[in-house]
């Protein structure tokens, strides 16, 4: 079912059923943005480690905010919270210690016309900033009236610097202004978005995430990490700089997660299945490859008032991916128990049965882009397993960059590049395959040398230690020699 903001409170108690009854849930969200551009160094790479990555992705976390919140529970119904834009006041008595009593978040569905006059606005305006002086102006043009609406929460969000008022039935003004400004006309009595008449209709949903941490249900996602850290930075409290802390405030509010992008990765090793990633291309490949004739496979049922989803397919509407995030693990859990027994489940499996099927899973978070395959949240995470580190000398080729480096191998495979030195890059690539191609195609190339990267051989610090050893040894050989034989007594 859809819930909007007007019939939110009287939909509560059914949601908080929804959720106490539940066996587990299916969750999904969807930003405004993923990662931020600024500042430059900003960019995932997999020379991270999962601190570092935290690190950076907090950043862009703290720049966007939440369009979509999706939720799907077994055996109820699947719902998500849409149409138009609902404000959201998290105002539990922890929270007002954190934020005071003002903080708010924008929580809407947009189509897909609004999602590209959202960003096209957003870009317009940060590329103005950067070059503006305080006092000056734009205007945003085109825009419906809930979408002026919309466009204003989400800069004034992300952009300290900035206020915004309408202008008209379809324009929004932006004006660069000083902190000391927008402080004050954060707390002006005029503020056109009439914040405290908004928040008086925003508590609601506080509610709902007081009543999901309360819970305790496993909860159910597909490559599911980001949307962990908008619901710990949008529902609970501001992201931590400490990653340790990040996974252990998680851990507390959400002890049983399942990240289906983490199962499906393993099985596809055991399975004859086709190795895709895409949350429903996995559905998919699930559902022509299963048993349609085994009477012990899951079936799937969903309410009257989402029937929809059955007809028609809505990938990244957060309602309809969190389904089939439900259904993906119902499927692979069936798969994985069948496979332990050695032979056909019983009869209406029970989903603790499910769960034991899926232990070795059980709160391993996909992790994007790194030398881990996941981030573990009930302990310590893997060691890093990377593909062999490579070096790059160039030679008789002057002025190159990590980007010349990157067009230049993208062809044949892709890396992530470092620069060593002033003619020497480090290339790493998620696949043990890139590494072989690059040693063989480029084995005799004029320019650039690829080898495999020796930290005793390459690594800065230790060739700086080597030369400063190098020296001390031979200044005392030099001493030695001029110092002369010692002298003897007559």
């Amino acid at each position: 079912m859809d819930v909007g903001a007007a019939g939110f409170e009287r939909r509560l108690p059914r949601l908080r059923g929804l959720l106490r009854r539940a066996a587990f849930l299916g969750l999904d969200m969807e930003f405004t943005g993923l990662h931020s551009a600024f500042p430059q160094n900003n960019k995932p790479s997999l020379f991270d480690s999962p601190a570092e990555w935290y690190l950076k992705a907090r950043r862009s976390v703290q720049r966007f905010t939440v369009s979509q919140f999706g939720m799907w529970c077994i055996h109820t119904t699947s719902f998500s919270f849409p149409q138009h834009l609902e404000l959201w006041m998290l105002n539990s008595p922890s929270l007002h210690l954190a934020f005071s009593s003002c903080l708010i978040m924008a929580l809407t569905i947009i189509s897909v016309l609004d999602r590209d006059k959202m960003k096209k606005a957003i870009d317009e305006v940060t590329c103005w900033i950067a070059a503006a002086e305080e006092e000056e102006t734009m205007i945003l043009q085109d825009l419906s009236g809930i979408q002026m609406f919309e466009v204003q929460l989400v800069l004034r969000r992300a952009l300290k610097n900035v206020w915004t008022q309408p202008l008209g039935d379809n324009e929004v003004i932006v004006k660069k202004v000083s902190p000391q400004h927008r402080w004050l006309l954060e707390n002006s009595s005029h503020d056109s978005c009439q914040k405290e008449l908004i928040l008086m209709s925003a508590r609601g949903f506080t509610n709902l995430f007081q009543a999901l941490v309360k819970a305790k249900k496993p909860l159910v996602g597909h490559n599911m990490l980001m949307d962990l850290l908008h619901l710990h930075d949008k529902f609970y409290k501001p992201l931590p700089e400490s990653y340790e802390e990040f996974k252990r405030n998680i851990h507390s509010l959400f002890p049983v997660l399942i990240d289906t992008k983490t199962v499906t990765k393993s099985i596809w090793k055991k399975y004859p299945l086709p190795r895709v990633s895409n949350l429903l291309e996995v559905y998919e490949a699930l559902c022509s490859n299963l048993n349609p004739t085994d009477p012990t496979c899951p079936v799937i049922v969903l309410a009257s008032d989402c029937s929809r989803y059955a007809e028609k397919k809505s990938p990244h509407e957060a309602g309809y991916d969190a389904f089939l995030c439900g259904s993906v693990l119902l499927k692979v859990a069936h798969l994985l128990l069948c496979r332990s027994t050695g032979v056909a489940a019983e009869a209406d499996p029970s989903f603790s049965e499910y769960l034991g099927a899926l232990v070795k899973y059980l709160n391993k978070v996909h992790f994007i882009r790194g030398g881990v395959s996941s981030i573990n949240f009930s302990g310590v995470d893997a060691p890093c397993r990377r593909s062999p580190l490579l070096v790059v000398c160039v030679q008789g080729w002057r002025g190159l960059n990590e980007r010349h480096i990157y067009q230049e191998l993208k062809a044949l495979c892709r890396f992530d590049v470092k620069r060593l030195s002033e003619n020497q890059f480090i290339l790493l690539s998620s696949k043990f395959k890139h590494a072989r191609l690059a040693l063989r195609d480029y084995k005799d190339h004029p320019n650039l040398q690829i080898s495999l990267y020796r930290h005793w051989r390459h690594s800065p610090h230790v060739n700086c230690l080597l030369q400063v050893s190098s020296i001390v040894a031979l200044w005392s050989l030099l001493a030695f020699i001029l110092g002369g034989a010692p002298c003897h007594s007559v």
